[in-house]
């Protein structure tokens, strides 16, 4: 059985009278990927900074790589590497420099570190850019670079608070990628976010975090069928055939529609597709609703963290001391 490299058991933390985490209890297997998903202010950042030995909780306890997080935080940082949401690098020096830096303070000696710095700018498709200051980097270069700085020990474990945020599709594309590869190289990781594209492409667990506990967990899949089966959705013509569209749907389906306007669209939950895209062209047609698209399919994570929270993904900024 594979063991957890992560483990988070009744996890409390306050600033005032702010409830940053209120009994937060998941676990990570070695190897994987578990996407903590939550809107600002869900708790995430608090539990990484416990995690990683930056913040202290209230009470609960936690172990990394086996190790207690609280009695034994020196043995926990030599077993992470940690990527916040900004990049910490020294704007002044070069990225090699900036990667040596990070190798020697974990004590690796001089030569090792600057082969692994190689090997990671490398990796990285930093290489053209090593001996350029980082002030001169894009974005996504900084972000690149700030995950190599959290490989130059080869930790086990790997804490990724939000390494997306503030980059471009492009950038985004390539960094998932990166987080992918290290998972398959046995890496274990844990990374938060607010893109549910991102949890749906990465994990292999999701958590969902909302005011400081874990509301859901499972894989996108099981998250997913948590909301209901298929949906029914039509996309009509024009906007006076909204209203229409939405009663022939309810009748059909299971629950309330969906209606979303900007986008002339309407889906409501099914039980099952016998007869039911042939009885709602049928009576979305003596309706006199004209459609321009028409179909099944399946819940996005959107929907699944909409029906879970109330709210969307963006809510209110995280409390962390």
């Amino acid at each position: 059985m594979t063991r957890a490299m992560i483990e988070a058991v009744g996890l409390h933390k306050s600033f005032g009278e702010t409830h940053a985490l209120a009994g937060l209890d998941f676990d990570v297997k070695e190897g994987t990927i578990l996407c903590m998903l939550g809107p600002n202010g869900a708790g995430k950042t608090t539990a990484v900074r416990i995690l990683t030995t930056l913040t202290r909780p209230d009470s609960g306890s936690a172990t990394v790589a086996g190790i207690d997080v609280l009695r034994h935080p020196a043995e926990v940082r030599a077993k992470i590497g940690v990527a916040g949401q900004y990049a910490a690098l020294d704007e002044i020096l070069t990225g090699r420099e900036n990667l040596q830096m990070v190798g020697r303070l974990y004590r690796v000696d001089a030569a090792a570190a600057k082969k692994r710095a190689d090997d990671l700018l490398a990796h990285f498709e930093l290489t053209d850019a090593a001996d350029r200051t980082v002030k001169t980097y894009s974005g996504g270069m900084r972000r690149r670079l700030d995950l190599g700085a959290a490989l130059m020990a080869q930790p086990p474990v790997i804490f990724l608070d939000e390494p997306t945020t503030g980059l471009d599709p492009k950038g985004r594309l390539s960094m998932w990628d990166l987080i992918a590869d290290l998972a398959r190289g046995g890496t274990t990781v844990l990374m938060t976010t607010q893109y549910l594209e991102e949890a749906d492409r990465l994990a292999d667990d999701i958590a969902v975090i909302d005011h400081g506990r874990v509301i859901a967990r499972g894989t996108a899949d099981e998250l997913k069928r948590q909301v209901g089966g298929e949906r029914l959705e039509v996309i009509v013509s024009d906007t006076p055939g909204l209203a229409a569209a939405r009663r022939v749907l309810e009748a059909l389906g299971e629950g309330p529609a969906r209606v979303d306007e900007d986008d002339r669209r309407v889906s409501v939950a099914v039980a099952s597709h016998d007869g039911v895209l042939t009885r709602a062209i049928r009576e979305l047609d003596s309706a006199g609703v004209h459609v321009d698209d028409i179909g099944f399919r399946r819940p996005t994570l959107d929907e699944v963290f909409l029906s879970l929270t109330g709210r969307p993904a963006e809510e209110t900024p995280e409390i962390t001391q």
